[in-house]
């Protein structure tokens, strides 16, 4: 029998997924270790979906996309990032997952090498491992809010041959946002050593203390690819709407891979997503301003149980300090629960800094979160002492 790829066969799943799969089944289980907004799709941008679908778009478009929701992003482009763009500049994804791959897939080839933040989203190294692209870890710092060791990185751009350098703030698994000079920085980084840089901004709206600053509004950024996704802000995961914009040369070749990948993004997600960018923002403020309130409260239980670690400016995520146990965030994920019916993730699936924390999601309804936020503390507080 013919033998599948060896480099897929070897890939690690993410523990994320290892963890869902283990409590799934579970009715008792507070799910604090999935991404995903507990809200619903605002009702205008469900309209919107079904107002397409009885209209007729449910054809083939461009693998651009609709060049009328192409206008929108741009205009939203320029309000809310300060990037200039015009709608060739622009493709519309399934989700920015899709955009994120199809961008790597354009810039790098076989051994090529991607540097990608520790702790950082797993998904980047599967990619990677697709590709049959190199990774190397750059330092984000816990004591400096998780920003990145910008020496290190310095270093790391020089001696590397890396290629593309991925950025992810406001980040998870971390909630760190980037401050300006930070951004500025990157951008430096990047040109001066002829490196793309590759921006996941798919949580760019959820800020909380910070600005979301854009690489690609930084003056003299010239090799930024920026992906955005509609999933996380609109509460719009199971949509899959994205979309990337950058340099038009590049731009044009991340639309040739889109077209035997999947050829076009969704036609109803695409008009869906077109409410949402020219609609009533004052969801997006509703649903922020719950996430800045559970942070705040989660943030208390941690800081008296002695687990947190920093103060997450943005995303809806929250890492835990629970080495005082042990440094296997897998062996700790799965006892808590199976004894304290809790799931989280793992931090080491986030990379080797991961070891000896947890990521908790807040995008889970407040009792709950707390709730499970509390066992987790009490179950350190127990397993440490015995």
């Amino acid at each position: 029998m013919p033998l599948p790829a060896e480099r897929i066969r070897l890939m690690k799943r993410s523990g994320i997924r290892e963890i869902m799969d283990l409590a799934s089944g579970r009715d008792d289980v507070l799910h604090l270790e999935v991404g995903q907004p507990d809200f619903a799709t605002p009702h205008h941008i469900v309209e919107a979906g079904c107002r397409a679908a009885r209209s007729g778009f449910t054809t083939y478009t461009a693998n651009k996309g609709l060049v009328e929701v192409r206008e929108s992003i741009v205009a939203k482009l320029d309000r809310v990032n300060g990037i200039a763009a015009e709608p060739e500049d622009v493709v519309i994804t399934a989700g920015a997952v899709n955009a994120l791959v199809e961008c790597l897939a354009t810039l790098v080839s076989p051994g090529d090498a991607i540097l990608i933040p520790d702790p950082g989203w797993p998904n980047y190294q599967m990619m990677a491992d697709v590709l049959s692209a190199r990774t190397v870890h750059y330092p984000l710092v816990p004591e400096q809010q998780f920003v990145p060791d910008l020496v290190r990185l310095e270093e790391l751009a020089r001696t590397s041959g890396a290629k593309v350098l991925l950025v992810n703030s406001p980040g998870n698994p971390t909630g760190a946002v980037f401050p300006r000079w930070v951004v500025e920085r990157l951008v430096e980084i990047t040109e001066r050593h002829g490196m793309y840089l590759v921006s996941d901004e798919c949580y760019e709206q959820i800020v909380f203390d910070d600005e979301h600053v854009s690489p690609a509004s930084i003056q003299g950024a010239q090799h930024v690819l920026s992906v955005f996704s509609l999933s996380k802000s609109y509460a719009m995961t199971g949509w899959r709407m994205g979309y990337v914009t950058g340099p038009r040369e590049t731009i044009d070749l991340v639309a040739k891979v889109q077209e035997p990948m999947i050829s076009c993004a969704t036609a109803i997600a695409q008009k869906a997503g077109q409410a949402a960018l020219d609609g009533d923002q004052a969801c997006v403020t509703e649903m922020v301003g719950a996430y800045q309130a559970r942070r705040d409260l989660v943030v208390d239980i941690l800081r008296q149980g002695k687990l947190l670690i920093s103060v997450p400016r943005g995303a809806f995520y929250i890492m835990a300090d629970v080495s005082a146990v042990g440094s296997d965030s897998y062996a700790f994920a799965r006892r808590l629960i199976q004894d304290r019916a809790v799931a989280v993730a793992p931090g080491e699936t986030f990379g080797p800094s991961g070891a000896g924390k947890v990521r908790l999601s807040l995008a889970t309804a407040t009792p709950e979160l707390c709730e499970g936020a509390q066992r987790l503390v009490d179950a350190v507080a127990q397993w440490r002492a015995s």
